[in-house]
């Protein structure tokens, strides 16, 4: 008898929704200027379901739809069918893994962007990812943790130094000046700072911890780390595109040390990723 997930159909239906709404909004030539609530002139979309959101955030977010269009739903679906078939801690930790990247996603949304029709949406996505991510948890049954090697050890700790040296140079000026982030526009924070150097970063460190102690927590979190930095990496590249498509001026030392280190960083996060569920196979 196949295992069914309710939770994960209602998640992809809502990821389908969101990410197709946001390719229909790509239009670059209906923006206009706007003074924000820190006096600053600040260039908005105009257009689509981001219309009040900012043109530097608009064509990342596209692109982070279509990322999720042609890569994270698939990605979804084939962990979902395999979680079906299966009883085994692998599957569960891959659909364990895809939901987490999902809830990323639907947090980043629900927090980072104005206020828009789909905000129920979000909500919804925020919460089925969340919730359907936690079922998996307490039912996944790991008798061993995945082993600690050098090479993965450097690849957690770059890791965890990367998201500070992608985001903290942004942050600490604003901080020295008394001001607001450069690329503030409309917003009150970045949600990505949030995660990234609030959770992702730590959790680096803490996986190597756990995994030391030979902590089974440790192989799950690993899971969830490396699919979500596969995903990104992959992100980087519809991203990048739609906002040179969008004519937005992308310095090549930001283009470096952000988009750039993600793609290391996710293809690194593949290989590890192949090692460690062909590790749990063995067990």
């Amino acid at each position: 008898m196949r295992r069914r997930d309710y939770l994960a159909i209602i998640t992809m239906v809502l990821l389908a929704i969101t990410a197709i709404a946001g390719v229909l909004s790509i239009n670059f030539t209906k923006s206009y200027e706007f003074v924000n609530q820190y006096g600053h002139t600040v260039e908005i979309y105009g257009h689509g379901i981001y219309a009040f959101d900012t043109y530097f955030q608009a064509p990342i977010t596209i692109g982070s739809d279509i990322c999720i269009l042609v890569v994270g739903i698939p990605m979804f679906i084939m962990a979902y069918l395999n979680y079906t078939k299966k009883k085994d801690a692998a599957s569960e930790l891959k659909i364990i893994s895809v939901y987490s990247a999902a809830f990323y996603y639907a947090a980043s949304l629900a927090f980072g962007l104005t206020y828009n029709r789909l905000f129920l949406v979000y909500v919804a996505l925020f919460a089925c990812s969340l919730f359907g991510m936690f079922t998996h948890i307490s039912g996944i049954k790991l008798t061993k943790s995945a082993t600690l090697t050098k090479g993965l050890t450097v690849f957690l700790v770059l890791s965890g130094i990367a998201l500070i040296v992608a985001w903290l140079p942004d942050v600490i000026p604003s901080l020295i000046n008394g001001g607001t982030l450069s690329l503030i526009g409309v917003y009150t924070t970045n949600i990505t700072y949030v995660l990234d150097m609030g959770i992702i970063s730590p959790m680096c460190f803490v996986i190597i911890y756990l995994l030391k102690k030979q902590n089974a927590i440790g192989t799950l979190l690993l899971a969830v780390l490396l699919r979500c930095c596969i995903i990104v990496g992959i992100m980087m590249f519809p991203q990048t595109i739609c906002q040179m498509i969008a004519g937005c001026d992308i310095p090549i030392p930001a283009l470096v040390t952000k988009s750039l280190s993600f793609v290391v960083l996710g293809v690194a996060a593949l290989y590890f990723e192949k090692k460690m569920y062909k590790e749990i196979s063995e067990m």
